[in-house]
């Protein structure tokens, strides 16, 4: 395998990160990734930028998006690399995907309000570089600011999660749907941090890779900012049982947020074959 920092999964204020793509880009040029791609979530808006500041720091580059997905009940992320971010099926269905967050977002604040927290709504726009895209981490950020919690992490033990206070249950796109975006786009889809779904049994978590396979799906993120090394060793054994590729990515959103910084991660498994090794042709130098 080609042994690469690759950091192949991150947030720009475009979706929910609270850096520009040109930043995103000088910081991982300046921690030693060698391979880089901007992942919004259910946006392409910032992939000419990301690969324009790449292209000038000589970083290559792979355009990305990652794509918020309904799963047996589950919010799931697939993770889109390679992709072409000018295909009008993928734009349209990114659009689309898009479309509910408002109204989901003012039923979180009214869930806010009940409980004594007031102008939620308003206060998480000031966060929000693109208002189609308002999320949780936009509410967490106002929760923070206004001291309600210490930091967003206590957000989301004590709010807008299942059954506490603010969550929304929100229908995305279809597994099968978001993946034929992203292949029809040119680019392999990849299923994002799989250890985070908590499912009730494993049953649920084979069936989507099952189905993930089926559907033309080609890749999971085995080395991810929120995988224990535990997580890591599971997730490379199914990306062999299942034949899959694998993909490293921090999830970086915020220097004052995120665990993992970009390009702070382990290397993947060398029995694995990585994702970059299935995309040569659609690596921007």
């Amino acid at each position: 395998m080609t042994v690469l920092n690759a950091d192949l999964h991150c947030h720009s204020t475009v979706s929910d990160g609270t850096l520009e793509p040109e930043a995103l880009a000088a910081r991982a040029h300046a921690n030693g990734v060698e391979l880089w791609a901007l992942t919004d979530h259910d946006e392409v808006g910032g992939q000419h930028r990301a690969a324009a500041a790449a292209r000038a720091l000589g970083l290559p580059y792979l355009a990305g998006v990652e794509i918020s997905v309904t799963f047996l009940g589950r919010t799931v992320h697939i993770v889109g690399l390679g992709i072409d971010p000018d295909d009008p099926v993928l734009v349209a269905g990114l659009a689309d995907t898009r479309g509910g967050r408002e109204r989901r977002a003012r039923e979180m604040a009214e869930q806010l309000a009940a409980v004594g927290i007031r102008g939620a709504f308003e206060g998480a726009l000031k966060y929000v570089g693109n208002p189609e895209l308002i999320s949780r981490t936009h509410f967490a950020r106002f929760l923070v600011e206004t001291g309600v919690c210490h930091d967003t992490h206590e957000v989301f033990r004590r709010f807008l999660t299942e059954g506490k206070p603010g969550y929304v249950e929100h229908r995305w796109a279809a597994l099968g749907d978001a993946v034929r975006w992203i292949t029809g786009a040119g680019g392999i889809a990849v299923i994002a941090h799989p250890a985070r779904y908590a499912w009730d049994n494993a049953t649920q978590e084979y069936a989507l890779f099952t189905e993930f396979k089926a559907h033309g799906g080609r890749a999971v993120e085995v080395v991810t900012g929120s995988h224990t090394s535990a997580e890591a060793v599971r997730y490379a054994e199914l990306a062999r049982e299942f034949d899959l590729a694998a993909s490293r990515g921090s999830d970086f959103h915020s220097p004052d947020e995120s665990h993992t910084d970009l390009g702070a991660l382990p290397y993947l498994d060398g029995r694995l074959t990585p994702v970059w090794e299935l995309l040569g042709d659609r690596i921007v130098h």
